[in-house]
């Protein structure tokens, strides 16, 4: 066996330099770059591995480390989980500071490298600068807080264990049902220890994106359902955007004549102004979605996680002989609502069953559909118009004292113009293909419900986790990913 003698932090860089992604037959450079705060842990481990030798990977110099990981999540997310950028931070505070941006990746199924800094494996300086002591357990550190939120999570102890812990970590990285946080804790000693790597470790790498298909008893079973119901609604979730079904979810939902709604994840898979894209659906949905839901006879979710938002907490589908079709990768979510589940890949689960459903099947929806996007087109005019003026009185009329808040917001902004008539102003007039990005506060709201996406993959919504203040650093990762679009971070109100 040949191997090659390297430090663990030069032999974890060049593992990361060679890794590639396949995708229905191209290969993917995975690791774009890596973003990095160095200091106490890591400085002299990756930083100097890197600065010897980073082979292809871009680095990026952070400011604030949660900022840099919501970067790697925004540059990852926006190309569609096939590349990631892994983050590297000091031993403390550092780590600690990444560990909401790992439970944001992990809501959202976003792949997302952690690697930060730890105390010494060898314990002999401690107590070490940033570390914490637990009397009962001195083996503990801050990188075991990242337990929860990550899909894997491991510390190597020894240099040998790097292969293990990176193999698998990958393994979760490229798997489409389990992707998500993945941490591997660095001990700073053993960052810096020397080892024979085999060189079949260092070599290039390819994973591939599995597109799992559908077995024939999953199809048969979705056929016979779907044949017995009238009025079926898709909900268009994330999963189609990341699977690029988006394409062959028009051309299905065409043949059967089946309107489809959004959920925040899923906006943007197709245009707005298809024929049969009624909007966002639920909490935060619109007229024409919701309205086709409460009648809905089957909903045939595709990618989603069903949120509450997007059940409106399991009110929105009122039809008392309401079923579930669950389209999804992931076994976890296929089972929810106790629906029928077709375990698969979202663009191969639709050509399946795109051959399998009889040609002369055809929702009875008749005009409802034209009309509900029609009603739809007057209210969006109609929430554009809303002005404020002196005895104005807010559609949900609470027991705020609004003209003091009215006169409160005048002062402070100089504007009267309402949220909507903004976001208005802002999609009539950015590009086609500009991509806005935003997280939390009452923007997600409005934007679900009123924001017309004229261009495929520009409605970047971070909602599984809401996390205030992804929508800023998020924004940079997405620039990066797509440096030939402009790119706008919407911020909510709790920001403001």
């Amino acid at each position: 066996m040949q191997t090659t003698r390297l430090t663990v932090a030069q032999a974890l860089v060049q593992f990361l330099d060679n890794q590639y992604l396949d995708v229905d037959g191209k290969e993917i450079k995975f690791v774009h770059g890596v973003a990095a705060i160095f200091g106490h842990g890591n400085v002299l481990g990756i930083g100097q591995a890197l600065a010897q030798n980073a082979g292809g990977l871009t680095l990026y110099q952070g400011r604030n480390e949660q900022g840099m990981a919501h970067l790697a999540m925004g540059f990852a997310k926006q190309n569609l989980r096939q590349r990631i950028i892994a983050c590297t931070s000091s031993v403390g505070p550092g780590a600690a500071n990444m560990v909401t941006a790992a439970a944001t990746a992990t809501a959202n199924r976003i792949p997302l490298l952690l690697l930060p800094g730890d105390v010494f494996a060898t314990r002999q300086p401690d107590p070490v600068l940033q570390q914490i002591e637990q009397p009962y357990d001195l083996s503990i550190s801050t990188n075991d807080a990242f337990r929860a939120v990550s899909k894997y999570w491991d510390r190597v102890q020894r240099p040998e264990q790097l292969m293990s812990a990176c193999i698998n970590a990958f393994r979760v990285l490229t798997d489409p049902a389990e992707t998500g946080a993945v941490t591997i804790a660095l001990p700073q000693d053993v960052q810096a220890e020397s080892f024979d790597f085999p060189n079949s470790f260092l070599q290039k790498r390819v994973h591939r994106l599995e597109r799992t298909p559908p077995t024939t008893a999953m199809i048969k079973q979705a056929v016979t359902l779907i044949q017995t119901k009238k009025k079926p609604l898709i909900v268009c979730g994330g999963g189609v955007r990341y699977s690029q079904a988006g394409q062959i979810l028009q051309k299905f939902a065409k043949q059967f004549g089946i309107p489809f709604a959004e959920t925040q994840a899923g906006k943007s898979a197709v245009v707005s102004d298809h024929a049969l894209n009624v909007g966002g659906v639920g909490e935060t949905g619109c007229l024409a979605a919701n309205r086709l839901a409460k009648e809905a006879d089957l909903v045939i979710g595709i990618g989603t996680r069903y949120t509450d938002f997007t059940t409106s907490s399991k009110w929105i589908f009122q039809n008392p002989n309401v079923q579930f079709l669950n389209i999804n990768v992931a076994r976890f979510d296929a089972y929810k609502l106790d629906g029928v589940q077709l375990v698969a890949d979202a663009k191969t689960a639709l050509e399946a069953l795109s051959q399998a459903i009889p040609t002369d099947y055809q929702a009875q929806w008749e005009n409802e559909i034209s009309q509900a996007k029609a009603d739809f087109a007057d209210e969006i005019q109609r929430l554009r118009a809303v002005q404020y003026h002196p005895d104005f009185t807010p559609e949900i009329n609470d027991n705020l004292d609004h003209k003091a808040v009215h006169n409160e917001f005048i002062q402070l902004t100089g504007s009267q113009l309402t949220q909507t008539q903004v976001l208005g102003i802002v999609n009539e007039t950015i590009d086609n293909n500009a991509i806005i990005v935003a997280a939390a506060g009452s923007l997600p709201g409005d934007l679900q419900r009123t924001w017309l996406s004229k261009g495929e993959e520009t409605y970047h919504l971070e909602y599984g986790y809401s996390c205030m203040g992804y929508e800023v650093s998020a924004a940079v990762g997405v620039k990066i990913a797509r440096p030939e679009q402009e790119v706008y971070a919407l911020l909510g109100t709790a920001l403001t």
